[in-house]
Parts: structure tokens; sequence; C-alpha cells
């Protein structure tokens, strides 16, 4: 169920001891903790990452919608420049996003509405227009039904999460694009950029996206290996208390044919 992948926001942890952390605890799942160590520190940056990371756990757990909503409006009222504003708005696009595909409301007139806000706010070289990019893949391919569009959106926040160094973005790109190849039916495409995205997320200790990768890269491959990966899958999916909360569905073998 790929349309519910969240994407990094523009970093992973670099020098910063408070990166860092953030960081460790994101990858873990652990986003309420990880949005705390962020609270006290002034200004419309930390309060775009806090909102980003409270988004990433309504995305991932179902959960959170609140917290997330109060998040978002500080981090709207706090916006000094057009680069805090638009980075706000695809925060506010990604979580009414969110709250379409997973069925809490249908709210995806205003996602079309903030990414597009986004898009006339931040420059064309900003590091967040990766991000927007692959956000609007997601509206195109998930609420617009339109592949065609969604993969254009895909290849470019891929091309700039590549520009931008951004791995962890690339490792969602990887996966989107993989997954319209697949649905194209072109296999050994979708395999190589599921396998690319598992890659990525290990080495980057994305743990919270691992179980995600290994069950997307089990769709494509031939037994015994399916078996194994989704396996892996579960373990991790149930080392991590039940997160995401929409794998469970997607980590039972299908049933062998009669």
């Amino acid at each position: 169920m790929a349309h519910t992948a969240m994407s990094g926001t523009g970093t992973t942890a670099g020098d910063d001891p408070l990166q860092t952390a953030v960081w460790r605890l994101r990858s873990r799942g652990c986003w309420t903790d990880a949005a705390a160590l962020l609270a006290p520190r002034p200004g419309a940056g930390p309060a775009v990452q806090r909102t980003a990371l409270l988004v990433e756990r309504c995305l991932f757990t179902g959960d959170g919608w609140g917290e997330a909503e109060d998040s978002l409006r500080t981090a709207e009222a706090l916006a000094e420049d057009d680069d805090d504003r638009g980075a706000a708005a695809c925060e506010r696009g990604q979580l009414a996003y969110a709250s379409t595909v997973l069925g809490v409301r249908d709210r995806a007139d205003e996602a079309r509405t903030a990414l597009g806000r986004a898009a006339a706010l931040l420059a064309p070289n900003a590091a967040r227009r990766p991000l927007l990019d692959f956000r609007r893949g997601l509206i195109a391919e998930h609420i617009a039904n339109s592949p065609q569009a969604a993969k254009a959106a895909y290849r470019r926040a891929h091309a700039g999460a590549t520009a931008h160094a951004d791995p962890l973005l690339l490792s969602f790109t990887w996966r989107h694009l993989a997954g319209l190849a697949l649905r194209d039916g072109e296999l050994a495409e979708a395999r190589h950029g599921f396998a690319e995205s598992l890659r990525l997320r290990e080495e980057l200790g994305y743990l919270v996206g691992t179980a995600p990768a290994l069950a997307a890269l089990a769709e494509v491959e031939p037994e015994p290996e399916a078996t194994r990966l989704r396996a892996e899958a579960t373990r991790l999916f149930r080392l991590l208390g039940g997160v995401p909360a929409w794998l469970s569905q997607h980590l039972t073998p299908p049933a062998p044919a009669v």
C-alpha cells in the first residue's frame, strides 16, 4: 500500500546533535518524542519540522490528528517569509492528503490547494521543492488516479532528491516509481526500484520504513525469497509495535492457486 508513504524533511541528521537525536527517534517510530525535542526551539524552521514529524505519525499510525493540526497552525503563524509559508503549506497538503487516503475525512480539495500554494511560494531551486514534487505525485496517483502525471512528478522529485543529496527522499521516489512500473507489468524495473528503496532505508537506519520496503520487494521476488522478505518485514513490524498500521494486511502471503 504505497500511498501511505511519507518522505523526509530534507535531511536525516547531519552533525547537529539535536538533529541526530530527532532522527534516531523518528526512524524508530517515536514521533512524539522526536517532536518534543524540537518544541523548545523558537522560529518557523523547528515548528515546521515538528509538524512534519506529527504528520508522519498520522500517516503511519492513523492517530494524532489534533496534535498535528495544532502544530501546523503554530508553524503557519510563525512563518516570516515565502520559504517558511511554502514549507508550512506543503505540510498542510500532506496532512490533508493523509486524512483523505486513510479514510478519516475527505480533504482532497484542501490537499490540492495547499500544495498549489506551496508551489507558488517555494523557489524553483528551493531545498523543499523535491519533497513538494513527490507529494504532488502522491495526489496525482492516489487521489486523481492519474499515473502518468504521478510518474512525471515522481521523476522530478527523484532528480531533485539526487541534486540535493537527500537519500531518504530517494528511497521514496524509487519505491513509488517501482510501484507504477509494477502496475504497468514492468517487473524487472519494479524489482530494481524496490531493491534500491530497501537498500537506502537499511543504510540510513530508517527502521520504520524498512518493513514496508521489504514487503514491497516481496511482491516482485520469486519464492523462496518472497517468503523470507515477508517474514523479515513481519518481524520488524512486530518489533515496532505494529507500525505502520496499514502494513498488516500486506504481510499475509497470497493464497495458493487452486
